[in-house]
């Protein structure tokens, strides 16, 4: 057997591996193989530490993992990329004279020749064109100073043209560049010490020419925005202390918030802060708890539940056609939490008694909301409806008949809400119809089925335009008993599986198309529920806490409740048994006479237990004050003010989306990619330009997926620039453009 080499190392060498060694000496690095002196270089040779590491590694004395490991500390992908230099090019490539960049594109003739076509009021793209360099170019050189302009040149104006848009690179790189001060992206120190000293009453907006700029299409939106009222409650609902933001620019984050789909202000985490600022025209928004703190000061200092109401009366001043038929239904917004205690109420969507909170929306016929209604504690859509929403209605609703014309017409409604067949009940009906205002509802337990003979297939209109062919009949009802009762038009449906769907008004002026047409709307609100909770999120919470429920209001008795689901169990045994006993008396098995005989006596024992619960629950009442109640079971809510002031923007936000769609619908092949397409829109990239001579702001749009859509977003831009809007802040009027 071959004895082993086992190699010497020189004294004061470092190990590399089992057999190689590398000691500086003298000005010298020298590399030993075992004891052999195998290659040596100066010290600040890099060529020359270049060739022993890869020829050392190609012959297999050592490994890249050794080098990496050992004092020289070479990175390992630093090392692939010298072996691979090195089995390419051979080891001479190292010892190259590195290849340096020539001489400027720009030379000095060039840049006389670019000076003078900028001088005689040519743009940068045309000058660079006609000078024979590259735009980009011609820009650095600009901006370096590299470019010489006669006196009086438009160079040191504030052209749009001739100021350099930072890129995204850039402004990534000062953004980061800043947390090592105040705070990432907080560029704007000088401002925001004063506001720290109370020296100023907030920042103002302030755009930089930017390009390539996140989410810049939001900006598309802040003309509908501004038109359904998003700035409408400043001074008189809602305002904010002296600070660094402005209740406008508070108010304009949530609405872009909103409309870019950041359902909740941690969204603002995942997103370049730089980025959503310069389209604010900031540096950055507020911090995730600045911006909960701020919208808390704004709700518990104003009145947004008055701004609400004010803009749902300019809504329907607004359409008072559509705010004739108003719909009503209720959502419940489930409630995860540990801070507060609600009461459980059953959620048709998850087909579970969860706790939470009901919401009762008011809208129109297209699914755009007026006003919300939030209750924790809730009677149910009936009382909900006499008791809050009617009320607000009766003095909201434009185009009223006037108590002259209703005491002539004692058939004439004032408006019609609409509603599920929950309520259906000759009590609501009526009592709605005292105040002379119409309903629309499905009907309750219909059994009989009327002659299809007495059909007939109508014109349907469609609220919002179009209309559709319905086979309908109707007959002039009664709801209730006796004297009671009261008289109601029933509409009925026929489709074509010969179901009939039942709807019966109190608003007897209305015809057959109209009825229906207005009742089958009524999806839209199901449908609007979806969109709002899929991409505005309604049940987000936006303050955290709870408070106390006033201790007079009456809430379910939690010994009736224990009572009355004691009953439901054994009623629910009963009738298994009596199934059981039943299948047993139609085989007439003699056989289980004895297994029948048992079963009547288990019937009869939990018929007597079910009669004593049911005793026990007569006597006990059904709700009791909140103060009755133990500490531990009282009910609380959450802390409201928040959440209107959220729900009020997101219904803007929602409605400006409506009013976007509705204006590029025309220009689509397939109308129902509208929506899609503008929420593709407000998320795209886009160019800021502003151009403080002309006080102008031109934001360029970058184009879409397909050609389809860059001309339909083309026609839309071509809209909004016929409007001549105006940017609420800074007052420069708002170009759009598709870049």
């Amino acid at each position: 057997m071959p004895q082993l080499f086992l190699p010497g190392f020189p004294d004061g060498a470092s190990k590399i591996g089992s057999y190689v060694s590398v000691l500086k000496k003298e000005g010298r690095v020298i590399y030993f193989v075992g004891c052999d002196n195998y290659f040596s270089h100066k010290v600040d040779d890099k060529a020359g530490l270049q060739h022993a590491i890869t020829t050392l590694i190609s012959n297999r004395h050592m490994r890249a993992t050794d080098v990496e490991d050992s004092a020289l500390g070479i990175p390992h992908r630093t090392l692939m990329h010298w072996i691979r230099q090195y089995d390419e090019k051979g080891p001479g490539s190292f010892y190259e004279p590195r290849q340096v960049r020539g001489g400027s594109v720009i030379t000095e003739a060039k840049a006389m020749e670019c000076g003078r076509l900028l001088d005689e009021e040519m743009c940068v793209s045309e000058a660079a064109r006609r000078g024979g360099v590259k735009e980009s170019t011609l820009r650095k050189a600009i901006a370096s100073g590299r470019i010489p302009r006669h006196a009086g040149s438009r160079l040191g104006s504030e052209s749009p043209e001739l100021i350099k848009a930072t890129t995204k690179s850039e402004r990534c790189r000062l953004d980061a560049d800043a947390s090592q001060g105040l705070g990432t992206a907080c560029t704007r120190v000088d401002e925001r010490a004063a506001a720290a000293f109370g020296l100023i009453q907030g920042a103002p907006a302030r755009f930089e020419r930017c390009s390539d700029v996140l989410m810049g299409g939001l900006l598309t939106g802040l003309p509908a925005l501004c038109a359904n009222g998003l700035f409408s409650g400043l001074g008189k609902h809602l305002s904010l202390p002296k600070g660094y933001y402005s209740a406008m620019q508070i108010l304009t984050l949530l609405g872009f918030m909103a409309l870019g789909r950041l359902r909740r202000p941690e969204a603002l985490r995942h997103v370049p802060p730089g980025e959503i600022g310069k389209v604010v025209g900031l540096d950055r928004p507020p911090e995730v708890r600045t911006l909960r703190e701020k919208i808390a000061i704004m709700s518990s200092t104003g009145t947004p539940q008055a701004w609400m109401k004010e803009l749902s009366r300019t809504w329907m001043a607004d359409d008072p056609q559509e705010a004739g038929y108003l719909y009503v239904d209720g959502h419940v917004r489930v409630y995860h939490g540990r801070n507060a205690v609600l009461p459980r109420r059953y959620v048709s969507r998850e087909r579970l008694c969860l706790r939470g909170t009901t919401d009762y929306w008011v809208n129109d016929a297209l699914g755009r909301p007026f006003f919300v209604v939030s209750k924790t504690l809730t009677d149910g859509l009936n009382a909900t409806l006499l008791n809050d929403i009617v009320p607000e209605l009766l003095g909201s609703v434009p185009c009223q008949p006037s108590e002259a014309e209703l005491a002539y017409d004692p058939l004439l409604h004032r408006f019609v809400v609409i509603f599920d067949r929950e309520g259906a009940s000759h009590h609501l009906l009526s009592e709605l119809w005292r105040k002379r205002v119409g309903a629309i509802t499905y009907r309750k337990a219909v059994e009989d089925l009327w002659d299809e003979a007495e059909f007939t297939e109508c014109e349907v209109p469609v609220p919002g335009g179009g209309s559709a062919r319905m086979k309908l009949a109707s007959r002039n009802s009664l709801i209730g008993a006796c004297k009671n009762s009261m008289p109601v038009l029933e509409v009925r449906r026929l489709t074509e599986t010969g179901h009939q769907t039942a709807i019966i008004t109190t608003a007897l002026r209305l015809n057959n198309p109209i009825i229906a047409g207005r009742m089958f709307a009524r999806w839209c609100q199901e449908n609007f529920f979806a969109y709002m909770m899929q991409h505005y999120d309604i049940d987000g919470l936006v303050q955290y806490g709870s408070e106390s429920i006033p201790g007079t209001l009456p809430v379910v008795n939690p010994v009736w409740r224990q009572l009355d689901k004691s009953v439901y169990e054994k009623r629910r045994q009963v009738r298994k048994l009596q199934a059981k006993l039943g299948a047993i008396a139609m085989k007439n098995d003699e056989r289980k006479m004895l297994l029948a005989a048992e079963l009547v006596q288990d019937i009869q024992a939990l018929q007597k237990d079910m009669d004593e619960l049911s005793a026990q629950r007569r006597k006990t009442p059904r709700k009791v004050p909140i103060s009755t109640l133990p500490e531990n079971e009282r009910p609380s809510q959450l802390l409201p003010l928040g959440k209107v002031l959220t729900d009020t923007v997101k219904m803007i936000a929602y409605r400006a989306e409506t009013a976007l769609v509705g204006l590029i619908q025309s220009h689509l092949s397939k109308p129902d990619e509208a929506r899609a397409l503008i929420r593709e829109l407000l998320v795209s990239s886009a160019d800021i330009i502003p151009d403080k001579s002309e006080n102008t702001l031109t934001i360029r749009i970058h184009r879409m997926v397909c050609p389809a859509h860059d001309k339909a977003v083309s026609a839309l831009l071509d809209d909004l620039n016929r409007e001549n809007y105006r940017h609420p802040e800074t007052n420069a009027r708002m170009i759009y453009q598709l870049a």
